[in-house]
Formats: structure tokens, sequence, C-alpha cells
């Protein structure tokens, strides 16, 4: 049976996205430095299509062949006229306001999100990678098999955590 990854950048506080749905690092999560041509050779994949090709990256899929977002990181492709962000992948987009999708390469569910992460398991392939956002985390938890973080040392004013699941803090920050 195929894992559910959950495969997100996060600040070293746990924030996904600022405020405001932005980069809380204010850095877009360095897309260069030393640890990009290991992260591009290990998950080729988790680079968006049009990305790939503009740096020459045309490794096969390693570990995802289906990819799970919401709505909210689906949008700012959608601002730039990416209506395919994954083409390399089958692409699911969780959302209750776009009710049509823009590509027929994304399919968009307005259903029960965990009905769907159990019935994509079934299907033989590579993995399932929850790409985000925290909304979509949440309602998924109890189906995520493994979480894989991209720990930036970068810390952020409050914002959207990893899950926006209730959770009760621990340590003394």
């Amino acid at each position: 049976m195929r894992k559910l990854v959950y495969y997100v950048a996060t600040t070293i506080d746990g924030f996904i996205a600022g405020a405001d749905g932005s980069d809380p690092s204010g850095t877009v999560f360095e897309l260069e430095g030393d640890h990009m041509p290991a992260m591009i050779a290990e998950y080729p994949e988790t680079v968006p299509t049009h990305v790939r090709a503009a740096m020459g990256i045309d490794a096969p899929n390693r570990h995802f062949d289906t990819l799970l977002m919401g709505r909210a990181s689906y949008q700012p492709g959608l601002d730039l006229g990416v209506t395919s962000p994954y083409a390399h992948l089958r692409q699911y987009v969780f959302s209750t306001t776009i009710t049509e999708s823009p590509d027929p390469d994304v399919q968009i569910v307005s259903g029960d999100p965990i009905e769907k992460v159990r019935e994509l398991k079934k299907e033989d392939g590579k993995d399932i990678w929850l790409c985000g956002g925290g909304k979509l985390a949440a309602a998924v938890q109890p189906e995520v098999d493994e979480l894989r973080i991209k720990l930036n040392p970068w810390r952020s004013a409050p914002a959207f955590r990893c899950s926006t699941a209730n959770s009760t803090p621990s340590g003394s920050g």
C-alpha cells in the first residue's frame, strides 16, 4: 500500500507560511544554495514543472507520483498563470471554493479528504506527497504515514504552522 508523506518546508519554529500565506522566512525557503543539488537529486519530483524546465531537471520521479494540496497552496501558482504546477505528477487540489479545474491535469476535490486519501492509498504506484498546507494536513492527519521536514534556520512571526490541528504548546519556547 502507498504511503501519504507530508513533505514540507518549515521555519525552525514550525511555520510553513506567513500570516498572509506568504513564505514566512521572506526568502522563498532558499531555492539556491548548497542544499539544492542534494534535494533535487533525492526529490526531483518536488520541483514545479516550470522550474524543472528552467533548471534543466529531467530526472524521473523517485518517491512520489501523486500530489495533494489545498487551495491556498495552489493559489499562488494560479495567480502567476500556472494552472498545472506539477504536471509530472497526478495533482489533486482540495477546495470548497474552486468548483471547476482550470486545467485538465488538476483534479479538484470538494469531498472528504480522508476518503480520497484512503482511495489513493489503495492504488498501485509510488507514494503520495502531501504538499500543503496546514488546513489540509490537519484534515488528513490520521492518514499521514510519514513526515519529512525541510527545516530552514529562520524564525517567523506567528502565522500558519505545519498543521492547523488543535494542539497545546509544550516547552518554555
